[in-house]
């Protein structure tokens, strides 16, 4: 499948980890394009391309790319073979390990700021189910600044089920939801599944009925709730912060 990554800092963190793409650049657009090239000329299977403005349109199809894309080839994220059963085989015994599992994000938006705080606080899988959820593009990857690809990732046909075989695994799971207990008062395990709903309607019944434990985020403002990315980073910290 080939992945078109626009904006300098996913551009930046891409061509770090990357073997093989190519660059096209339009130096008339953006001076400061010129970091990328020099990025790019140490890795000996990236291209580079120099553009005009019409050819840089062409092949964004429309992303925001000031003058810089980046376009390389990965697997079909449904065809890959990883998965949670994957992630859980490959944990030892009694090793701690953080799960983020999501529930119905669609925004683009939110799923790139997700995994730039799921990148930061080193969270060992995000699982993002197949239906009902916005998916890894260019806009996540830009949003991100890069973080995504950093973050291992699962795609799920069943959220549900994949729940319940991370139970069966010696995880607990904990949904973030209005009403749960005040944060302060978790303790949350070495094995931890934290699991995020869509801002407005929150965690399915399903997942729900599924969670060991409801959380919360206290807050004293007039607005009754946080957008689900900051409200994801405040979990991990957390959790990362008890671990210490």
């Amino acid at each position: 499948m080939q992945q078109k990554i626009v904006g300098f800092h996913a551009i930046s963190e891409s061509l770090k980890s990357i073997d093989r793409g190519v660059l096209y650049l339009c130096p008339a657009i953006e001076r400061r394009n010129e970091q990328l090239e020099t990025l790019a000329r140490q890795k000996r299977g990236v291209t580079i391309r120099k553009v005009d403005k019409n050819e840089i349109e062409r092949l964004s199809e429309g992303a925001p790319h000031k003058g810089a894309l980046l376009i390389i080839t990965t697997p079909d994220q449904r065809s890959e073979s990883f998965s949670v059963s994957d992630f859980i085989r490959g944990l030892k015994e009694g090793e701690g390990a953080l799960v983020l599992a999501l529930d119905g994000i669609t925004d683009v938006n939110n799923l790139g700021a997700i995994l730039r705080s799921a990148d930061q606080f080193s969270v060992d899988l995000v699982i993002i189910p197949q239906r009902r959820s916005a998916q890894l593009n260019q806009a996540v990857q830009r949003i991100s600044s890069g973080a995504a690809q950093y973050v291992p990732t699962a795609s799920a046909v069943n959220l549900v089920r994949e729940l319940e075989l991370l139970q069966k695994n010696g995880f607990w799971v904990y949904g973030a939801e209005m009403g749960g207990e005040a944060l302060s008062n978790v303790k949350f395990p070495p094995r931890t599944v934290l699991v995020m709903g869509s801002e407005d309607k929150g965690l399915g019944q399903l997942t729900t009925r599924k969670c060991d434990q409801l959380v919360s985020i206290p807050t004293t403002g007039h607005i009754d709730s946080l957008n689900v990315s900051v409200a994801t980073a405040i979990l991990l910290y957390e959790f990362r912060r008890q671990q210490f």
